[in-house]
């Protein structure tokens, strides 16, 4: 299974192509040369693999980090 995973830039080095995010309190290193928007502190990245693979809004990121907690909940 496939799974992608919001997280919130707090970092991000433009010339290697980089970016810090932060999901669930844990800080990953992931790259971001698929990303053809400017990327910003702040912005929600979907994450698959290392690699962000889209910029989607805060609302979004939002309601998928909600879901993700209650799969995590009925998993335990």
């Amino acid at each position: 299974m496939c799974l992608g995973v919001p997280g919130r830039v707090i970092e991000i080095n433009v010339q290697e192509n980089w970016a810090v995010i932060e999901a669930f309190g844990v800080k990953s290193k992931i790259y971001t040369p698929l990303i053809e928007e400017e990327i910003a502190l702040g912005d929600y990245l979907m994450v698959h693999a290392g690699y962000a693979i889209g910029k989607i809004d805060t609302e979004e990121a939002g309601l998928t980090l909600k879901m993700l907690e209650e799969f995590a909940q009925i998993d335990a």
